[in-house]
Formats: C-alpha cells, structure tokens, sequence
C-alpha cells in the first residue's frame, strides 16, 4: 500500500519516477525526491498534470473501439433490477406518477454521480483504491471497501444467474416441466392455472411454476432456513459452475475480452426484449397491465415514501460507488468525451427500465385475465416475478419453449454483464495497486479470484440456499455502500474541491462543466445520498421474508458483515498514520495532500496486461 510520496518495495503502487532503461520498453523505476520535481515548491501547474496523465495513457491498455465502453457500462448499469424492481417500484409508487420524481432525481443526483465517477477514472487512470492517492490518501481504505463489498455481491449475484441457467435447460425440455402438477416434486395443493381461476376460495393453492421453483429448483422445503440449510444441490452448483466459467473466458484478457463479450451480452437482452413486448402487446388483457402500470395516482407525490424509493432505485440502477465504473473508465483515452458518455449510458439505462415495464405488465395483465384476479395480486417483486410468474404466463403461450429459452438467455446475459463489471472492478483495483505482482500476471490473478469467490458462494447452492442470497444481498453492498458513496462524494466535492474537478474534466474534454454539474457538485450530489443513508438508517427492519423470520444471531452476522468493509475506511488512516513519517501534524499533512500526477510517472505498460511498475 502507497503510504507516503516515498517508494518502497513490497510490490505496491509506489510512487516513483520510471526512467528508460533500454529500447524494449521496459523501466527501471527509482523513489522520487524533491530534486526531481522540487517537492517542497507548490505544484507544477495543472496542464503538466494533465501532459503527464496523457502520456501514460499511451501505455495503459484501452478500449479496442469506443462503443465497446458504452456498451460494458450499459451492459453493467442495465441488470436484473430493471427488469424485476423498476416496474413494480413504478406501479407501486403511482404509476406514470413515479415519472417525476424519478426523473428529477436522476438529474439531480445520480446522473452527477454518474459523471463524477466515469471522469475520475478517466482522468486518473486508475481503480477504485489506487485512485484516492490523487484526491486523500488517507481514504484510500475506501477502495478497499468497495472491494469487499464487491466480493459479497459476487457470492449471490452469480448464484441468481445459475438459476436462469437451470431454468434454460430445462427449457429444452419437450414439455416445460413447471406446466403440470404431475411432477414428482408436486403436491396436493398444486393446481393447475386455468383451474385457480375456477376456485371460490383459492387460498393454499399453489402454481405449478411457483412448486418448480421452490421445491424443484431450490428444494427449499428440505431446509429450516439459516439454521440447517441442507443438502448441496449439485445441479445448481453445476449451472453456477457454468457462469464463473463464461466469466473467466470474458475477463481474463482484460479489456480485450470483455470488448469482446459485451457485443452479446449486452445488445442480446434489447433484441429479446423487443421481441417479448412484441408479444406481450398482443396478448388478452396486455392493455389492462399497461394502463395499470402508467395511470398517474398524483395524490402519491405527497407522500415521502414515493420520493425515498425513486432516489434509492436510482442510486442502486447507475451503480456508483461500486468502483466499476471508475475500472472501466480507467481504460479509456484520455481526451475521450466522458460527459457525452455518462448522458447517454444514463439516459439508456432509464428507458431500458422504462421499456422493461411494458414487457413486464403487459404479461402480468395477461395473467390477471387468465386467472381472474386483479393485477395487484398476480405481480411479485424481485426473483419471484422472473422465475415464477413470467414464467408462469409462457407457459400458456404457443410455442412455449422459444418464449422460455429467449426469455432466460435474456436475463443471463443482463446478469452476466453486471457481474462482469463488479469482478473487474476487484480486478483493475488490485492491478492497478500491485502491478508488479498481479498486474503481469493477470489470467492467473483472475482465475484465482474467480475460484474464490465460487467456492464462497457454495453455500448458497444448498436447499437452503435462497435464504443465504436474500442475506446478502441485504447486508453485504445494503448500507454499507451508501455510507462509502457519501464518502466519496464529501471527499471529491468538498476536499478535493469542484473546482480542481471541474478544471481536471477541461482537460480531458476541452470545456469546465457548467453551472449546473458544479452546483450538483457543490451542494446537492453529497446531501443526496446521505439523504438516502439516513433514512435506509431510520428506516430499517430486521431482514425477514413473507414466511420466514431470520434469527437474531444471523442478523448480528449480517451487521458484522457490513461493518467489515466500512471499518476498512478507519483501519487504513490508522495504519497509513501510524506508518508516514515525522510529527502528527506532518502525518496528517501527508495524508490529506493529494498527489499530483506530474510529481509521479509510475505507468509503465506491458502490452497486454495493464499497469506496472
């Protein structure tokens, strides 16, 4: 770790000054002394900054074509969340109603977030833990948070895309095996759709979709919950097994394979949805869904709740603070236009959830007609929307099993694409901070995180399993990322100053942002999300679900959890203290003064692989 503007040798990001040592591009790096750039002057002036910083883009590997970045940061932003949490938050929340708050809070605070991140990875050329030695040394622990938080996600996130690939290959099957009620995982209470609709009183009966997913899929009736979570089950470790493999092949070169990857994951789920709103539309009832989902209820913008829940889905829909858009960034050429990039892979993202809504209620109005019920009781919100009522509706359609293979290679290739972003985000960080170690030797550095993280998430494949993914996706990125996004913002706005950003972006891009970016900046973008801090504070419940109650000491692991990516923020400044030389007034002094990057050269390139030193 990078303590003080002095070198040293144990494989981190030091900052030192690179010196050719012969033809081959290869450098011999040695500490930097005030000689050199006369240290103890003010800073050279900011364009040397900026020559410096362009000049070791030269040797970072960059992004084969410009729309492959585009399509990596859509790719991430627009995932499973679009598809099973925006229309239900929407309908919810008023309907065309929740527009407006969801709008005003995307310009005001997440779109400048949004901005924020993709410039200061441009600029810095770095991941999420080397990039604070340019802005407070001292919360470089933050990057470091951001990478637990990370790996947590990774434990339940791939486990979610295993089952949309369980689900695909039983698609293949003759007959979709969640059609019937004689299955030999079935019990007495299935009933058959068509027939719930006929029950005076259908309370107790369960779908064959719903008995497919809980006691086929996840056999979760073989578990007590957190306390005995039963049996592995192999099939789903298999299909888990898949994804890490799909997202080695796609991360192990870098940029070189991820550009490759996204032209599919990533225009693959807009081709299938266009298809299934093509035919949703035309389904019985699809206009009840769609005038259900839009209906404006205005009274509801009075109500604080509505407000809170569009600020939240923003935030949790673009993504900052998981520092994958800080690693992809990181990648690009330095005068590469990042404003026009974050409006328009923002702008995309919130329409994809729009569109996502129409394919969603358009099916969910068209099961309300097939079973008689109102709209309100066929919906569910998260997995359950997307692994038993959708579904549930393909399996009365004709030609069943295309509707379900196109319906599952959709949401793997939304998940894929997420994942991706957030294992590269650990990837670029731990690069970029150790280059000499892991930097030259990424494909095994990426294997064996990889191999890590399956064998964390493991747990999650038994019978019981669905309990542990609810846990953490609660407290492993829940709160935790809000406090390290509030962090973030305080520290770029308010000590690294708006004005030195805004200056940064000009040379990148030729212009200072505007008044209204600064004024974001400045006064509205922190209090935005400590405004969602707070009240996800105020507002918390112990993590229970519609039939089970987590017990006590799982919820003091879950705060545990949490608590340990944060307390990397406090640990670092310790440590970072504790090991910079001279009087507490000088450690302080250090820790807080950014580095600017024309009193450092420390990229050096091998061709392939990134960074080194």
């Amino acid at each position: 770790m990078m303590l003080s503007s002095r070198g040293n040798s144990n494989g981190s990001s030091a900052d030192s000054i690179a010196h050719p040592a012969d033809g081959n591009n290869s450098l011999v790096s040695r500490p930097l002394t005030k000689s050199d750039n006369n240290l103890d002057a003010e800073p050279p002036c900011r364009n040397a900054s900026a020559a410096a910083l362009a000049s070791a883009s030269d040797g970072r590997e960059t992004w084969n074509k410009k729309v492959e970045f585009l399509l990596a940061v859509i790719g991430f932003a627009v995932d499973l969340g679009n598809v099973w949490r925006f229309p239900y938050i929407c309908y919810q929340n008023g309907g065309g109603a929740f527009l407006i708050p969801y709008c005003i809070m995307l310009v005001f605070g997440g779109l400048p977030l949004f901005y924020m991140e993709l410039a200061l990875g441009q600029y810095y050329r770095s991941g999420c833990i080397s990039v604070w030695r340019h802005i407070c040394p001292a919360l470089k622990g933050l990057g470091y948070a951001i990478c637990i938080i990370d790996l947590y996600v990774g434990m339940h996130y791939n486990t979610i895309i295993g089952w949309a690939v369980y689900y695909l290959v039983e698609s293949f099957q003759p007959i979709l095996p969640w059609l019937s009620c004689d299955n030999e995982w079935n019990t007495d209470n299935c009933t058959l759709i068509k027939d719930i609709a006929n029950l005076t009183d259908s309370e107790g009966a369960t779908s064959p979709a719903r008995e497919f997913y809980e006691r086929k899929v996840l056999e979760m009736h073989l578990s007590d919950g957190v306390d005995n979570l039963g049996t592995m089950r192999w099939p789903l470790v298999l299909s888990v097994l898949v994804v890490f493999v799909l997202v080695y092949f796609s991360l192990w070169k870098g940029v070189r394979s991820t550009g490759k990857a996204v032209w599919i994951t990533a225009l693959a789920p807009y081709f299938v949805l266009f298809i299934l709103l093509g035919r949703g539309v035309t389904l019985p009832g699809a206009s009840d869904g769609i005038y259900y989902y839009l209906t404006p209820q205005w009274e509801k913008l009075k109500t604080p709740k509505v407000w809170i829940d569009a600020a939240t889905q923003i935030f949790f829909s673009l993504g900052p603070g998981f520092g994958t858009l800080l690693a992809l960034s990181s990648y690009n050429k330095f005068h590469n236009n990042c404003y026009r990039d974050a409006i328009i892979t923002s702008s995309i993202n919130c329409l994809t959830s729009f569109l996502a809504g129409f394919v969603i209620f358009s099916v969910l109005g068209y099961m309300a007609k097939v079973q008689n019920k109102s709209i309100d009781k066929v919906g569910l919100e998260g997995p359950g929307l997307v692994f038993i009522v959708y579904p549930e509706a393909i399996a009365t359609m004709p030609g069943s099993n295309f509707w379900s293979i196109i319906f599952f290679l959709m949401l793997i290739t939304l998940g894929l694409d997420s994942t991706f972003g957030g294992l590269e985000a650990i990837i670029t960080a731990f690069c970029d901070e150790y280059p000499t170690l892991l930097s030259r030797n990424r494909e095994v550095f990426v294997g064996l995180l990889l191999v890590v993280v399956f064998l964390l998430s493991l747990p999650t494949c038994t019978q019981g399993g669905m309990y542990l993914v609810n846990f953490l996706n609660i407290y492993g990125p829940g709160i935790s990322i809000l406090f390290v996004v509030f962090v973030e913002a305080v520290a770029v706005c308010w000590l690294y100053g708006v004005d030195r950003f805004s200056s940064d972006v000009e040379k990148m891009i030729g212009h200072r942002p505007n008044l209204f970016w600064r004024t974001c900046w400045n006064y509205i973008t922190p209090w935005f999300i400590l405004f969602i801090f707070v009240f996800s504070i105020i507002t918390y419940e112990d993590l229970r679900t519609e039939d089970y109650i987590y017990p006590k000491w799982s919820i003091h692991i879950g705060w545990m959890m949490t608590m340990s990516s944060l307390m990397c923020i406090p640990l670092y400044m310790v440590y970072m203290f504790i090991k910079t030389p001279g009087s507490w007034q000088e450690r302080i002094a250090k820790m807080i003064k950014p580095v600017d990057p024309a009193d450092m050269i420390v990229y050096s390139t091998t061709p392939n692989y990134g960074t080194s030193v």
